[in-house]
């Protein structure tokens, strides 16, 4: 008798976080969905970094506020040793400051959590996909820091508008190849394109890059 093929594995997931009872009710969340695995779990900036690079995760979900370190010195570190893996911050606070050392620290997302369940699988996939996640009432608070800057609409006028084409369906929340798609460019192109953006907008991340875009059009 031929044994049937084992189904797929779905995204893997970490999850790091403080408390034993977010641990167990996030566990026992995705677990609910085929699509989701969840592959380990810490509650420290060292057995969090221990076990992405034991388990090499797709999405890491990482709280800010941990016994030994935060969340970003954690980020930093899993996204040294691992450039593929993406972050996604899960956190009670949606302080001005930690949304901003957030996307410097690297991270893909930012999300409280107040955010409902379909919500967060949701948004596991679309950050296990390349896309950038901001929690609405944070994207409000970064577009706030930005506009206090008073720099987006100068940086925004030295774009040319098929980088600005780019960076709208970047702020849509698109991958590189979905804009490629759109736009009927190849994935090195897009990704040139945005190279140059970042450049311009002296940024280095998705999320910042496109809460730039956000602001000047609002």
């Amino acid at each position: 008798m031929t044994t049937p093929p084992a189904a797929p594995p779905g995204i893997r997931v970490t999850i790091v976080d403080d408390s034993e009872l977010v641990r167990t009710g996030l566990r026992a969340l995705l677990g609910g969905d085929p699509g989701l695995a969840v592959v380990a779990e810490a509650g420290s900036v060292a057995t969090g970094i221990a076990a992405c690079l034991r388990e090499r995760p797709q999405v890491v979900l990482l709280d800010i506020r941990l016994p030994d370190g935060t969340g970003f010195d954690a980020c930093r570190r899993i996204l040294k040793e691992l450039p593929e893996t993406r972050v996604l911050i899960l956190t009670s606070v949606a302080d001005d400051a930690l949304v901003d050392e957030a996307i410097r620290a690297g991270a893909h997302g930012y999300l409280l959590k107040e955010i409902d369940g379909r919500g967060l699988m949701q948004a596991i996939r679309d950050v296990a996909a390349g896309k950038s996640i901001l929690d609405p009432a944070v994207t409000a608070r970064v577009m706030q820091l930005v506009k206090s800057g008073g720099s987006a609409p100068d940086a925004l006028a030295a774009l040319s508008p098929q980088e600005r084409r780019v960076l709208a369906l970047i702020a849509e929340g698109c991958t590189n190849k979905e804009v490629g798609v759109r736009l009927g460019l190849s994935e090195k192109t897009v990704k040139n394109y945005l190279s140059t953006v970042f450049e311009k907008l002296h940024v280095s991340r998705r999320a910042e890059a496109a809460v730039l875009f956000a602001q000047q059009k609002k």
